[in-house]
C-alpha cells in the first residue's frame, strides 16, 4: 500500500531509483549500525573542598579538578602545582597547589591512589582552569586504591544542594 501512495505523490524516476536501490540501502543502514558504540558513563563526585573526581562506571581510574564554584571564588588562576606521575596521594590530602590573583589554595585528592598521568596543558596555561573546569581543566588522573572512598562524597545533586550553603 505504501508503495501505491508513493507511486502516486513521488517523482515516476525517483520512485523507480529508489526500489532498484532500496537493498544497497539497508545494508548500508546494517554497516552504521555496527560501528557505532555506546559511551562509558562517568560518575562524578564532589567533595566539600570543591574538587570532583570522575570515574567511569565499575573502573577504579579517575580524573582529578575543581569544581567551577572553586574557580570562580579564586579569581583567574596564575600557577598551578600539580603532582607528579607515581606519586602516592592520601583522600583529602594534599596534591598540589594553585594560585590566583586573589590568593593560594591547596588542592586535595578527593580519594586515595597513585597518580597516572597529570594535565600539562593545564601546567603551562593556568587559565583553562578557569575557562573550563570539567573539561579541559582537569588537573590529574589516578588508580584508587579503595574505589569504596566514593561512597563518602557527594553526588552532582547533593553537591548542588551543599552549594546553597556556601555563600
Amino acid at each position: 500500500m505504501a508503495s501505491c501512495v508513493l507511486r502516486k505523490v513521488a517523482n515516476p524516476q525517483i520512485f523507480r531509483y529508489l526500489s532498484k536501490n532500496a537493498a544497497s540501502i539497508n545494508v548500508v543502514k546494517r554497516q552504521t549500525r555496527k560501528i557505532h558504540s555506546t559511551p562509558f558513563v562517568l560518575q562524578k563526585y564532589f567533595t566539600e573542598k570543591h574538587e570532583w573526581v570522575d570515574v567511569p562506571e565499575g573502573s577504579t581510574q579517575g580524573t582529578v579538578g575543581i569544581t567551577d564554584y572553586a574557580q570562580d571564588k579564586l579569581g583567574e588562576v596564575v600557577y598551578v602545582q600539580l603532582p607528579e606521575k607515581g606519586d602516592s596521594l592520601e583522600a583529602d590530602g594534599e596534591a598540589g597547589v594553585l594560585e590566583s590573583v586573589k590568593a593560594a589554595s591547596d588542592i586535595y585528592s578527593p580519594v586515595t591512589g597513585e597518580v597516572t598521568d597529570v594535565n600539562q596543558a593545564v601546567a603551562d596555561n593556568p587559565k583553562a582552569i578557569n575557562d573550563s573546569p570539567y573539561e579541559d581543566g582537569w588537573l590529574f588522573k589516578l588508580t584508587l586504591s579503595s574505589p569504596s572512598e566514593l561512597e563518602n562524597l557527594m553526588n552532582e545533586e547533593s553537591y548542588e544542594e551543599y552549594l546553597k550553603t556556601c555563600d
